[in-house]
């Protein structure tokens, strides 16, 4: 069974960093896709980013230049570098892993506010 935990979340001011950190634990796959989702209040769940086996990224438009997805070197970690935070990046982010079916982590909240 695979369980994601996220951590890193916080109250950050206009402008600020924080970087988002979510684990696997429980039996390890070399998981197809890893990726951060977000959901504000009173919006839908988005994709973030999301890191292939392969490598390779895919960004949202509105996250593109300031955040940069990667792959810890044990490959059940990724990470997102969060840069130039603004307020609408307010939002709960949850981790998600895929392979064969989708793993979800319980979320972790992220505060843009001076």
């Amino acid at each position: 069974q695979v369980q994601l935990v996220e951590t890193g979340g916080g109250l950050v001011q206009p402008g600020g960093s924080l970087r988002l950190s979510c684990a696997a634990t429980g039996t390890i796959f070399n998981f197809d896709v890893m990726g951060w989702y977000r959901q504000a209040p009173g919006k839908e769940r988005e994709l973030v980013a999301r890191i292939f086996r392969d490598s390779n990224r895919a960004y949202a438009d509105s996250v593109k230049g300031r955040f940069t997805i990667s792959r810890g070197d044990a490959k059940n970690t990724v990470y997102l570098e969060m840069n130039s935070l603004k307020p609408e990046d307010t939002a709960v982010y949850y981790c998600n892993f895929v392979h064969v079916q989708i793993y979800w982590g319980r979320g972790t909240q992220v505060t843009v506010s001076s």
